[in-house]
């Protein structure tokens, strides 16, 4: 995401080679962004599992939600004395490498942590929010600046820099903003990864919590190639990923014609989904549906998307939530509080996006109080739940013949297109003429596949 302190805020996207390979010895066979289990009525996703009938345990159910906020954004933001509770927890952005020295953390490039008390008064707002309440989440990265591990390249000082923020502003979740040259970058992943292991190990060991939220560009159609390989990073160096939280918005020409940007979000979502499950697959964890749902989070851009005629309207984020609150998603955030307010007559082109409104009518509503319907818990209480392997609550799905309502696929038969087979316990219908292409196979988009997932054998 942009910083607020610019006219445009927020995108995001993309090395995915690795993986590429894995698939492909496996199976001996992506727009600038910034960010079910589901009812029977929902549109299937492509070589998504059938859905189970497990819900996760409340213990491991705590969605919260926090808006974004800018610290160096100008008119200052008073996240210490919200005016509604959907503002009461925060997440304070964005935490990158100084200029002068990339292993040292500022805010923006503008503060280093100590020039922060005075210049933005931060450890009083702090206290003040702590005195009412809140709780804070800090955010690393975002478009415009190196995050730590871009430029940082000693381990123990990459470590150090992250322990540094932490331990002064006292947080138990942390969010990683991975987007542009930040995201392209794979050895600074690599780097990143590495460093969350071992805060992770580190803070275990000492008996506290550290929760690692992943914030990255989605579309429609799911994570970038990039994106991926970054979530395939950290459970390749053994971070327990809090979760993914996609940037719903400023889609592109990756949104199709006539969806709104509430259906072009819960698109991206379901394809992330697929995703997520994939990805926690080739990591050698398997999840059950409904616990990959709360393992993604979602922030909407709200009203002027930086994409002109992108606008995410109080109507998009009242359907938005109700399908996040559905498939029990464990996030919610918005991009950004400074922003949640109608424009005043002053502001004339609301064709820019703003830094501190949202370019739409909204009356006295908040955008932020419509997304947080539903996600009444906390950060802290969420920061606690580890990833345990799923693999017995998933069942059988062993294919009977018998009552198969079409023929079970098998490996060295050629299927024409539209016809349709049945493969663990799922109804696939081939695209293409295709031959030993597994319809379930772990595919990143769906256009890698030739079999479309209808739905699971009744």
């Amino acid at each position: 995401m942009l910083p607020e302190s610019h006219a445009s805020p927020d995108r995001k996207r993309r090395p995915f080679l690795l993986l590429v390979l894995v698939l492909v010895a496996l199976l001996g066979v992506g727009g600038y962004v910034a960010f079910q289990l589901g009812g029977d009525d929902r549109a299937p996703v492509a070589n998504e599992p059938a859905p189970e009938t497990d819900q996760p345990s409340t213990e491991a159910y705590q969605p919260w939600f926090a808006g974004y906020t800018d610290l160096t954004a100008t008119p200052v933001f008073t996240f210490e004395t919200p005016d509604s509770e959907s503002g009461r927890d925060v997440v304070l952005s964005f935490i990158v490498a100084a200029t002068t020295d990339a292993c040292t953390p500022t805010w923006g490039t503008y503060y280093t942590l100590d020039e922060a008390v005075e210049g933005l008064d931060l450890d009083r707002r702090l206290a003040r929010a702590e005195q009412l309440g809140g709780q804070v989440i800090v955010s690393f990265g975002g478009l415009l600046n190196d995050e730590l591990s871009t430029g940082c390249t000693d381990p123990a000082r990459l470590v150090a820099a992250y322990d540094e923020v932490i331990d002064r502003y006292g947080v138990s979740t942390i969010d990683l903003d991975i987007e542009g040259g930040n995201l392209r970058d794979t050895v600074a992943g690599e780097r990143r990864a590495a460093a969350m292991a071992t805060l992770q190990e580190n803070r275990t060991a000492a008996g506290t919590d550290l929760a690692v939220w992943l914030t990255l560009p989605v579309s429609p159609a799911g994570m970038t190639e990039d994106g991926a390989t970054a979530v395939s990073q950290m459970l390749e160096a053994g971070v327990d990923l809090a979760g993914v939280n996609l940037m719903t918005m400023d889609y592109g020409a990756s949104r199709a014609d006539g969806d709104s940007m509430a259906e072009a979000s819960i698109a991206a979502l379901q394809s992330s989904h697929r995703q997520l499950g994939m990805l926690y697959r080739l990591a050698g964890i398997e999840l059950t549906a409904a616990t990959l749902w709360t393992k993604i989070g979602a922030t909407p851009m709200i009203g002027q998307n930086d994409v002109a005629g992108e606008i995410f309207s109080l109507a998009d984020a009242a359907q938005f939530n109700a399908f996040a609150q559905e498939n029990r998603i464990g996030r919610m955030s918005v991009w950004s509080l400074n922003r949640d307010q109608t424009c005043g007559s002053d502001y004339v082109d609301l064709t820019r996006v703003s830094n501190s409104c949202s370019g739409v009518d909204q009356g006295d509503q908040r955008f932020s109080d419509v997304l947080a319907q539903g996600f009444d818990s906390r950060p802290t209480s969420a920061a606690p739940i580890k990833t345990t392997e799923e693999a017995g609550q998933i069942g059988d799905l062993t294919d009977d013949p018998a009552t198969s309502p079409y023929p079970i696929w098998t490996e060295g038969s050629t299927y024409l297109a539209d016809t349709q087979v049945v493969w663990h316990r799922n109804v696939y219908q081939a695209k293409w003429w295709t031959l030993g292409d597994l319809p379930d196979a772990p595919v990143l988009n769906e256009w890698e596949t030739p079999w479309t997932l209808i739905g699971p054998v009744d």
